[in-house]
């Protein structure tokens, strides 16, 4: 900076080239003094204002007379504004800015923005005040058409500077508020005519949209003229320049007050919808038309263990078991193509992991136009029913079963003391619930001892169901004896009713229970303790009310003895033992089932049999019977079939008259015979029948015997019955 006896010659200087800078720029320029005045204009703003040739403005040798002096050259509206802002210059020394009208040499007006810089010394020392004016007119008069479309517009209109700065609000948003505009550009409050509650929301957005420069939208209150508020729905979207920097803020208010309302009422009936639903006793689901989950009842939520919020993100199928998810889509796929109710049977599962069987009724709701709207479904809890049903199909197929094996007796028959002794017994058992181990040879009706005992019990009603222990492999027993589930083992396709099951509150009669494996021993050993099992590959207990009969041909004791046969199972089944008698110990009884079985056999054949022979009498009763009564049973049958008179004869041939002592060992010599005998039967039975056990053509059915005892009796005397179906293919 100059010296101070050179100061005045800088100054000039300074100006000078202040003057010739200014009088080449492209624009209206100026400066003046400290103190604010004016001092130069240059050549294009003279000329505009239409100053003389000689005018000390022209050259700067102007005195710099104060601002007041010219402002006369501006419009009569702009003067407080231009003086609000040049006082605040010249008190703080800082730049700025303003918009006015000035006049021109025709009298006219034009608008300008003005700016003004301070040109100070390298000391900070103010030396001039230096100004741009730029002509804006036709900005202003695009900000003028826009500002009377705005006036028209339907909504409340505020347009905003960069800063959201208040420039202008059209004039229904004034008559909405109360104010003039003035009074709204210097509102000072950036909420004063929002709704407190809405304050921070709004000043939240209002400064993420500052920071960002991007648009927004929310719902707020604004404030009336009688101080009521109302809700808009406020929108507001930047304005960018070339270069795009923000010039503008358009907000645009549209009022939702009666949308609000509207919103409100559905919300209150919601609310009352949903109290209602949450205690409804089903499971109830709000859809959307396109099955968006929009809300279920707190019954549902306990039961799958969610939160409401839980549940919408939850995938479709998820809470279904996996077996029915397709029959579940195809019928959504049906529904969604005809916006048609439907309903279905489906299994969902628990919060603790179970499934349960549900009825779903999905009913659809219509807009004026048919359009969908919601999907409204209630699922009815119908596991009993469905475990009835289930129960009710097993037992019936239980039944068929102990049809198919056509039971030896259809009453007990005779009056020998033998059997009169057991059948006393019987009558004093069963009124009992307590366990019966039924003892005797094969063949000695162990079963239909077992079904008296039913028959006289409190049980009576309910399910007698017959499992022959000797019949099924071993692997299967445990499945069949208590069911398993799903996946359970290899074939395991669903879960299935064990026989436990499904003699729930009457009896079980085990057959052969001497056959059942070591693991199958425990298991049914816990069933006689605790009266509970598992399903094989299950976790849960299941409690059982069932009266338990079992029988054998067995030595149990000496099972036990040799640890094929565990003790403490053998001392819970024998509770109440009865021992059948042989039939050769009920000698007296074989007239009176010659008779029965005649009887039976002659009207199922359609033949009349009219007598039977003394020596055909004695003939039975001497023989021992070491197949007992259904050794009795198939010579009658046979007979019958081949007997071609009234008068009933037997081919004592078909009787084996070996003394039971006729070699060493007694009994297992004639056991052994017997075994023989019996096979030689068996595999002629299998040859005519091509190697089929059941059905009309079975062996079963030529011997006069249930599928059941015939598949015990081929594996005991190890018949390969596959054999013979190879003969018929060769």
């Amino acid at each position: 900076m100059a010296s101070p006896a050179h100061e005045p010659e800088s100054k000039q200087l300074l100006e000078a080239q202040l003057q010739a800078t200014l009088n080449v720029i492209p624009a209206y320029t100026w400066y003046g003094n400290p103190s604010g005045g004016l001092m130069f204009v240059n050549k294009r703003q003279a000329d505009y204002l239409g100053l003389p040739k000689d005018d000390a403005l022209r050259f700067g040798v102007n005195n710099g007379a104060a601002w007041d002096s010219h402002i006369a050259l501006l419009h009569p509206d702009d003067h407080e504004e231009t003086r609000r802002v040049w006082s605040t210059c010249l008190r703080t020394g800082s730049t700025g800015e303003v918009t006015f009208r000035v006049r021109n040499a025709e009298g006219g007006y034009r608008w300008f923005l003005s700016r003004a810089e301070p040109l100070r010394a390298s000391d900070g020392t103010l030396l001039f005040w230096i100004g741009v004016n730029l002509d804006i007119e036709e900005r202003k008069e695009a900000e003028d058409e826009v500002r009377q479309m705005l006036d028209f517009a339907p909504q409340l209109v505020g347009v905003y500077g960069p800063n959201r700065e208040r420039l202008h609000i059209n004039g229904i948003a004034l008559d909405y508020l109360g104010v003039s505009l003035e009074e709204w550009r210097q509102t000072p409050d950036r909420g004063a005519f929002v709704h407190p509650d809405d304050r921070a929301r709004e000043l939240d957005y209002f400064d993420r949209a500052l920071s960002t420069g991007s648009a927004y939208e929310l719902e707020l209150r604004l404030r009336k003229a009688d101080g009521s508020y109302r809700w808009f729905l406020s929108r507001s979207n930047p304005v960018r320049d070339d270069k795009g920097q923000i010039t503008r803020w358009y907000v645009a208010c549209t009022d939702i007050e009666d949308r609000k309302r509207a919103e409100d009422k559905i919300r209150e009936q919601e609310a009352e919808l949903r109290q209602i639903l949450d205690l409804t006793p089903q499971l109830v689901a709000v859809f959307g038309p396109h099955r968006e989950r929009l809300f279920i009842n707190r019954m549902a939520l306990d039961y799958f263990g969610l939160t409401l919020d839980e549940w919408r993100d939850t995938a479709h199928g998820v809470l279904g078991h996996p077996d029915d998810a397709k029959r579940v889509q195809a019928q959504w796929d049906r529904a969604m193509s005809s916006g048609s109710a439907f309903e279905l049977e489906v299994r969902m599962r628990k919060g603790d992991g179970s499934y349960r069987w549900f009825l779903a009724r999905y009913n659809s709701v219509r807009d004026d136009r048919g359009q969908v709207l919601r999907w409204y479904a209630a699922c009815t809890d119908i596991e009993d029913r469905k475990q009835a049903e289930e129960k009710l199909q097993q037992e019936n197929v239980a039944l068929r079963e102990e049809i198919d094996k056509a039971s030896m007796f259809e009453e007990i028959v005779g009056t020998s003391p033998a059997l009169q002794a057991l059948l006393s017994r019987v009558s004093k058992v069963a009124p009992s619930d307590s366990t019966v181990l039924i003892t005797g040879e094969t063949g000695t009706g162990k079963e239909l001892v077992a079904r008296a005992i039913h028959r006289r019990s409190h049980r009576a009603s309910r399910a007698f169901v017959s499992v022959n222990c000797a019949a099924i492999p071993r692997d299967l027993i445990a499945s069949e004896l208590f069911g398993h589930e799903k996946g359970a083992f290899t074939g395991a396709m669903q879960r299935r009713i064990g026989r436990f099951e499904l003699a729930e509150g009457g009896t079980i009669f085990l057959d052969e229970v001497g056959e059942l494996s070591a693991d199958t021993q425990v298991a049914l050993l816990r069933v006689l303790q605790e009266r509970e099992f598992e399903r094989v590959g299950g976790r849960q207990p299941i409690h059982i009310d069932v009266r338990v009969i079992a029988a054998t041909n067995r030595d149990l004791k000496a099972a036990v003895a040799s640890g094929t046969f565990r003790q403490d199972l053998y001392y819970r089944l024998n509770v109440f033992p009865l021992e059948v008698p042989p039939l050769r110990e009920r000698r007296k009884d074989i007239p009176l089932l010659v008779e029965y079985f005649i009887d039976r056999y002659a009207r199922k054949a359609g033949k009349n049999i009219r007598s039977v022979g003394q020596k055909t009498l004695q003939l039975l009763q001497s023989y021992p019977w070491p197949g007992n009564i259904r050794e009795l049973q198939n010579v009658i049958e046979r007979s019958v079939i081949v007997c071609e008179t009234e008068n009933f004869s037997v081919d004592e041939s078909w009787l084996s008259q070996e003394p039971r002592d006729k070699k060493s060992g007694g009994k297992l010599y004639l056991s052994q015979k017997l075994a023989a005998k019996e096979k030689a039967i068996i595999e002629e039975a299998l040859r005519e029948s091509q190697g089929r056990v059941f059905g009309p053509s079975g062996a079963a059915a030529k011997l006069g015997i249930a599928r059941s005892t015939l598949d015990s009796k081929i594996q005991s005397l190890n018949i390969n019955k596959k054999r013979f179906k190879a003969k018929l293919g060769s």
